[in-house]
Order: structure tokens, then sequence, then C-alpha cells
């Protein structure tokens, strides 16, 4: 099992650790609701080193990068992001994903999920027939995740990059707590504001970024958080889990993510989702809202009201928020209408619930 260079850090602080993609991950430290709430009322930081970066340059790294992804990189300018899908022929998605642009047509950074790494290199490269330079960085990358709506003032002393006008999707290359060619990005994923950095663990440069994060930090509320409260605050805003509620056998149409499907463009799996856009698609990733008592786990049975089985949960929660439970489900097109009582199996009973518009909160 592998260690992040933060792995010191998180034991001291009494981190309960669990494996996750091969890593040895903090899950909690004080608690899942209560870093979730300290996230969303305040700020936290997540280590997320374990996530992939590759590097993709040179004249014919756009025209790979298009066929590959569903979304429109050629949109990109350099400090400009997105995010996107890497599909399979039959429009089903290989994993999501960020591309940052480095230099327009010519460099980006992909950002994928930890445990597709090796999977996606070689997805890509089984596309990259002109050659384009294609490097695996997951390794020697450090990424922090400082998340909440008190993040920017928290870390605005440690850089000169003005943070609060760090637009949505957006990000710079700069020195931050003394550290050089720090990679600050506006791309979070709790729906809480705040930013990533992303820099080379060199020199201890990962340690000295995280204690002055907390000499900065910790007076004005800066606290550590787990992947637990990662979970449910991205849950509470819908966002998708890769392996939860997308995979290979999903395409972007059923999970909602139409909005990162470009048809200007040829990428692979098109002509499958083209079919899927004309025709309608046969399910569609939808959030619900627990009624009667009790959690949905992924894997569980939804039904309907005449006791049959219309599909199955791939996220759920009790949401720190809300104080009830809500998830994600695929259901029939003409059921997943909000308002629309549907029933969870848990155990041997029922549980009603309602088809919900995603963010929760």
């Amino acid at each position: 099992m592998k260690d992040t260079p933060f792995t010191s850090r998180h034991l001291a602080l009494g981190a309960r650790m669990t494996e996750f993609a091969g890593y040895r991950m903090p899950l909690s430290y004080t608690g899942i609701n209560d870093e979730h709430m300290a996230v969303r009322n305040g700020a936290g930081v997540f280590d997320v080193s374990h996530m992939g970066e590759f590097i993709l340059k040179g004249p014919h790294a756009l025209d790979l990068l298009q066929r590959v992804t569903s979304n429109d990189a050629a949109r990109l300018s350099a400090g400009k992001a997105q995010y996107s899908c890497l599909l399979n022929e039959a429009g089903g998605i290989v994993d999501d994903l960020l591309v940052y642009c480095l230099e327009e047509n010519k460099a980006y950074m992909l950002v994928v999920n930890a445990a597709n790494i090796e999977k996606d290199l070689e997805w890509i490269r089984s596309y990259n027939i002109h050659s384009a330079e294609l490097h695996d960085i997951s390794g020697k990358t450090c990424l922090l995740a400082v998340q909440g709506p008190q993040a920017i003032r928290i870390l605005q002393p440690l850089t000169g990059t003005d943070l609060a006008g760090l637009k949505y999707y957006t990000f710079v290359k700069d020195t931050f707590a003394g550290i050089d060619n720090v990679l600050i990005s506006a791309t979070g994923y709790t729906g809480a504001g705040g930013v990533e950095l992303y820099f080379e663990d060199k020199a201890d440069h990962a340690l000295r970024i995280w204690d002055a994060l907390f000499e900065t930090g910790a007076a004005r509320g800066l606290r550590p958080a787990g992947l637990g409260a990662r979970d449910t605050l991205r849950l509470e805003m819908g966002y998708c889990l890769y392996g939860n509620d997308i995979d290979e056998t999903t395409t972007p149409l059923e999970a909602g993510l139409g909005w990162v499907t470009r048809f200007s463009k040829n990428f692979c799996g098109r002509a499958v989702l083209e079919k899927q856009k004309t025709e309608g698609v046969s399910r569609r990733l939808a959030g619900f809202e627990m009624l009667d008592r009790g959690i949905p786990r992924h894997g569980y049975v939804i039904e309907d009201e005449t006791g049959a089985a219309i599909g199955r949960v791939t996220s759920g929660t009790q949401s720190p928020v809300l104080g009830k439970a809500v998830g994600l489900g695929y259901l029939p097109p003409a059921l997943a209408v909000p308002g629309n009582t549907i029933y969870i199996k848990v155990r041997d009973r029922a549980l009603k619930a309602a088809v919900r518009k995603v963010p929760f909160v």
C-alpha cells in the first residue's frame, strides 16, 4: 500500500486511515459529520494526492484530446480548465476527468481518478496514432484541496495571486507558501468554494506547504478533512463518483452529463450518443430524498409502488446539512421526475422516497 507525502501528518493528527485505490488515506479525523460541517461553514484541507495527473503536449496533443474526450478542449485557452469524460466506443465512461490548458493547442494536464490511472493511460495511448507526448506525473505530484467559504480568506496571505479573483474553472501558476510553480485552481468537488494546489514533491515541499496552511489557517478555523466528508459533500451537490454513479456501462447522457458532451467535434463513442440524443435514453441518473427513516446504500434496489424493481441506488448517505438521507440512482426517464414517489428496498422493507432535483443543498 502506498502513502502520500502527508501520511505522517495524518497519523500525528489521529486520522482514521483506510485503503483507497492502493493508497493509505485518511477517512476521517474528528468524524465525518464534523468535518463535513467544518467545510460547509468554514474551510477544510483534503489530501487527494492519490489522484492521477498526465501531461499531454506537442503539435498533436489537441487532436488526441478531442478524440478521446467528450467535451470540446478547443474552447480552452491557457489558464482555463474543463470537466470532461473519457469515452469508449459504446459511449460508456472510461473515466471522468479535469483538463487544464497549460498552453493553448499544445500542452494540457489531465487529472484522472486514482483507481483508473493505468487504465486511462493505456486507453489514451491506444488512440495516440500521431505520437503526441504523454507523460504520467502522478507519482511525483501532490494535490491538496482547500475547500469551504472561508478558504480564500485563509489562504490569501500565502500567495500574491488574488484568490478572490480566480474565476471558477480557471487556474494560475504562482508562488505559494514560499514554494514556486504551484498550480492554484478553482475546480472544487464539494460545492463549497475554495482552491486546489498542485505541486511537485521535492525538497520537502509537501510538508512545508501543509505546515504553512495550518500555521496560517488553524486560528481561522482551518480543519483537516478526510475522504468520508469529501464523499458526503459531493453527494449533497449531486456530483458523480466514478465506480458508483458512472462507469463504462453508463453514458454521459444517462448520467446527466450532456453538458460536457459536444457533438460539434468527432470523438470516441459519438455515434452511440447521437442515437441516444435522438431516440432518448432508457434510464437517467436521478436524485432522491428519503421520506421514511433509513439510509440508502450503493446497490440497494429501487422499486415502484407495485414492488417492481425499477433501478438501483448508486450512492446514498445521511446529509449532515439537511438532516435526512439522500441518494442517487438510475431510473426510467418517465419515473425520474422531481416529486415522483419511489421506494428503496432496505433489507426486507420498502422505504418511501421522493425524486428530487440536485443539488440537494
